[in-house]
């Protein structure tokens, strides 16, 4: 004699696999949406460096040029070429 499933065994199979599966399609958008976002930010264009300028206003830029490169934003090529332009 063949014994019958339950139908409350069915319906948290079902349910646990239409709950992976949103899960799953979730975290395939949020990734999209990431890749472009980082595709549409622009990256930061230098301005040209006047020849005297102050101590300050150097480290001023560093600062500014680390936060940049600890953020992300700059990669480690262009951090340093930033910075061998600011400092001479």
């Amino acid at each position: 004699m063949m014994m019958r499933r339950s139908p409350l065994l069915r319906v948290a199979a079902i349910g646990g696999v239409a709950y992976m599966g949103s899960k799953a399609g979730a975290n395939k958008a949020s990734q999209q949406q990431a890749a472009a976002a980082q595709q549409a930010a622009p990256a930061p264009a230098a301005a040209p460096q006047p020849q005297a300028e102050s101590t300050d206003d150097k480290f001023a830029q560093l600062k500014e040029l680390a936060g940049l490169h600890d953020s992300g934003v700059l990669t480690d090529e262009e951090f340093a070429a930033e910075k061998a332009k600011i400092l001479g």
